[in-house]
């Protein structure tokens, strides 16, 4: 009997024994970045393109859509799409990974695009995810295969669908290179026919370390003799090397195999058109056939997990990218936009390489040129990278993945000469 004037006793909270979820580190790191009132300070941290002068950058292909848009105002332009996204999107994005010409089509490639099941994500984050829960629920594989390291959020995704998790050596820490027969061995003796191999297209993060033009036939050869699933994460088309095609190769190489292999492609536009707010991405699932029914039900399917989860992608930035893709001029221009991004990250990694050189700072460096695209395994200790925070405010993280973009002509002395300190100093 409650006694007027007495403290109501409450019970305690459901959820008060909730186990801890791991934070995002990324997002830490640059929140104490953020928070730093240290004038020079430098964030190697976040994966986002920054100018020489440190700044964001709008691709001015972008910015001319924006202004377009701007002026048309569409007062269609808020109105909900369909599930699977904006079709035109879809199909310019298939065409742009995998290849096709989007204008003439030999009958080779009408049955090739046949094979290929789209649908419009938020981002290349609701890619892996959508495409991980589709094979979790009907390819029910007995374990996935994620590089290791790898980017972390493959784990995260892979372990909230309930896919076993295993890890192949993908880096190796003496030669700072590809771990390319660790990986062949370890996949050659344990993975089982079904498994699911998360591939990184292009730009590999965190390492920046891609498989040779013979190594990814080699691992192409493997999937099919072990029977595995290639999950292709691209987020870096254009923006590693460059050249579309180029970064695209080892995701036709599966595509085009001989025989037929069933594989998928989460597709990212966050870094190549610098959207990253937008969200804006892309999943397609091929087919070993080429039977519009059985693409029909591919695609039914993803649109019932994404009906459940969001509904549908947003279209502001898929629309951006849809006019920059269907019109030549805009696309030309994009293009170059892409050649300045990734000149820049070459540049500031040859001169990172330079200034180490002049300091002689012990150990070899060469890994920094050898390895491609926003990010650099640097190969430093999680000690050396505390030190690099207290001591001299430069801020990666604990792994020693360096985003280079972080990197301009007025900070590269000081962070090498940051560099130079620690490696000398703390072990």
């Amino acid at each position: 009997m409650l006694i007027e004037g007495e403290p109501r006793l409450c019970k305690s909270s459901a959820f008060a024994k909730l186990p801890d979820a791991a934070g995002d580190e990324i997002f830490a790191v640059n929140h104490a970045f953020t928070i730093d009132p240290h004038p020079q300070k430098v964030s190697l941290a976040l994966g986002v393109y920054r100018t020489n002068e440190g700044k964001p950058w709008p691709l001015p292909s972008v910015r001319k859509v924006e202004e377009k848009l701007f002026a048309e105002n569409d007062i269609n332009r808020h109105e909900y799409q369909a599930i699977e996204g904006d079709k035109v999107f879809l199909k310019l994005t298939r065409d742009l990974i995998f290849g096709f010409n989007g204008r003439t089509e030999s009958l080779a490639e009408k049955q090739a695009k046949r094979r290929i099941a789209s649908v419009q994500t938020v981002s290349g984050t609701g890619a892996n995810h959508v495409g991980a829960l589709f094979l979790a629920q009907h390819l029910k594989p007995k374990h996935v295969w994620i590089s290791n390291p790898s980017w972390p959020n493959h784990q995260t995704i892979w372990s909230l669908v309930g896919v076993p998790r295993k890890t192949y050596p993908y880096f190796n820490s003496r030669t700072r290179s590809f771990d390319f027969c660790a990986t062949i061995d370890i996949l050659d003796s344990e993975a089982q026919e079904g498994d699911v191999i998360v591939l990184h297209a292009c730009s590999h993060n965190p390492t920046g370390i891609d498989p040779t033009m013979e190594q990814w036939i080699a691992i192409a050869d493997l999937c099919e003799k072990k029977g595995l699933f290639p999950f292709f994460d691209c987020a870096y088309q254009g923006f590693a090397s460059g050249c579309l095609d180029e970064d695209a190769w080892a995701v036709r190489l599966f595509f085009n195999k001989q025989p037929r292999m069933e594989m998928c492609v989460a597709q990212s536009f966050s870094k190549n058109f610098g959207l990253y707010g937008q969200r804006v991405g892309a999943f397609h699932l091929v087919t070993n056939g080429d039977s519009a029914a059985v693409i029909d039900l591919v695609v039914q399917n993803l649109c019932h997990i994404i009906r459940g989860e969001y509904t549908m992608a947003p279209r502001g930035g898929s629309t951006i990218v849809r006019r920059i893709l269907e019109e030549d001029a805009l696309r030309k221009e994009w293009q170059r936009d892409l050649i300045e991004m990734s000149s820049r990250i070459k540049a500031m990694r040859r001169a990172l390489l330079n200034e180490l050189r002049i300091l002689n700072t012990p150990g070899n460096w060469d890994h920094i040129i050898n390895q491609s695209g926003m990010f650099s395994y640097t190969g430093l200790t999680l000690k050396q990278v505390l030190a690099l925070k207290d001591r001299h405010h430069v801020y990666m993280v604990k792994s020693g993945r360096a985003s280079i973009s972080g990197l301009t002509e007025s900070n590269v002395l000081r962070v090498a000469r940051a560099i130079d300190d620690v490696v000398r100093t703390v072990p």
